[in-house]
């Protein structure tokens, strides 16, 4: 039977393991600190979160190239810096995309998004802005923020310049989201207006401290928020209930530059798993859909393209169809020669 401890060696003892426990606690809070994250926000109904590596990016940029191996892939004018990527430079007609090679297909998702848009120009004259895609097709280039025209997915738009001069109720820079079954085009004059979800006013640039941006997806659910003040806390941009995007689509971000021109650089994507409870009626209606669309919002040709036919799909089609026209044409001869026949009998 151990010895029972004097009082002064049990508080040693004692006092030990509190160090160790208040180490442990100061270790977990300073990894928290450095993580280079922004500010999180408890929501209702949320479980737990992962971090998932496979869709994130930060420094050192591990995984970026154009090797087989790479997670990440660079376009066009964008570069690796040690601090940042650079998807365009302050300088005319460049653009520059950053394209996540692995597909995504988590049911409900966040992805943070640290960025920093600056440049010599002056107020109005500087341009055009990034976007923030989750989309079916990957490294497309074209005029949408550097990305294609007629995407099919989701995609946020942090627009610095404004194009359509007679408004004047919008102060850019503006932050807008587009969902897109291929068939809408983005309307550059008019800066998105006819097919945006919502947007609000994100002053971005030439600022001294971080800025985030947040795109969160739970239960159909889209909601879009900022940190773009140096408070550390988010802000409420969009919010759209009945969002329906697929799984199995790419994330990535663009930029684009015209006769204007900015630094947009990208600090890190970093995309976390959210377990969310369902309901049992709402796994019913959460049920995958195959072409993304909004409720109580109208897109051209929302009808999902059939699935192409198998082979043997394929030759039953054109074996009962031959044997379709043969029958056809065999009652169509019986009825003649019936009909030919009536006709000499009238006739005699």
């Amino acid at each position: 039977m151990a010895a029972a401890l004097r009082p002064s060696e049990w508080w040693q003892r004692w006092r030990r393991r509190l160090s160790a426990w208040d180490g442990s606690r100061m270790l977990l809070l300073l990894l928290l600190l450095g993580s280079g994250q922004g500010p999180r926000r408890v929501w209702a109904g949320q479980t737990f979160e992962y971090l998932k590596r496979e869709h994130s990016l930060s420094k050192p940029y591990q995984g970026v190239g154009t090797g087989s191996s790479s997670l990440w892939n660079l376009m066009g004018n964008a570069m690796v810096m040690t601090q940042y990527i650079r998807l365009t430079p302050d300088m005319q007609s460049k653009q520059g995309a950053l394209w996540n090679r692995v597909p995504c297909f988590l049911r409900d998702w966040e992805l943070q998004v640290h960025f920093k848009i600056h440049g010599q120009g002056k107020k109005n004259l500087h341009g055009d802005g990034l976007a923030i895609w989750y989309t079916k097709d990957r490294m497309q280039p074209g005029p949408v923020f550097g990305n294609m025209d007629k995407f099919v997915g989701l995609g946020v738009f942090v627009d610095t310049y404004p194009n359509e001069e007679k408004q004047q109720e919008r102060v850019f820079p503006y932050i807008s989201a587009m969902v897109n079954n291929g068939s809408l085009s983005y309307d550059h004059e008019r800066d998105g207006r006819p097919t945006e979800l919502g947007g609000c006013t994100a002053i971005v640039r030439n600022l001294h401290y971080d800025t985030f941006l947040v795109i969160r997806y739970v239960k159909r659910h889209l909601t879009i928020m900022m940190d773009i003040d140096g408070k550390h806390e988010w802000r409420d941009c969009i919010e759209v209930p009945g969002v329906r995007l697929p799984r199995g689509y790419y994330f990535g971000t663009s930029s684009i530059t015209g006769d204007l021109s900015d630094n947009h650089d990208v600090i890190s994507l970093k995309l976390f798993e959210l377990t969310v409870e369902r309901t049992p009626e709402e796994e019913k209606l959460h049920r995958d859909v195959f072409l993304p669309s909004v409720d109580n919002m109208k897109l051209p040709d929302m009808t999902a393209p059939l699935p192409p036919l198998s082979g043997l799909a394929l030759f039953l089609i054109v074996f009962f169809s031959l044997v379709f026209s043969v029958f056809a044409i065999v009652i169509g001869i019986i009825l003649y020669n019936k009909w030919q026949e009536q006709s000499r009998k009238r006739f005699y």
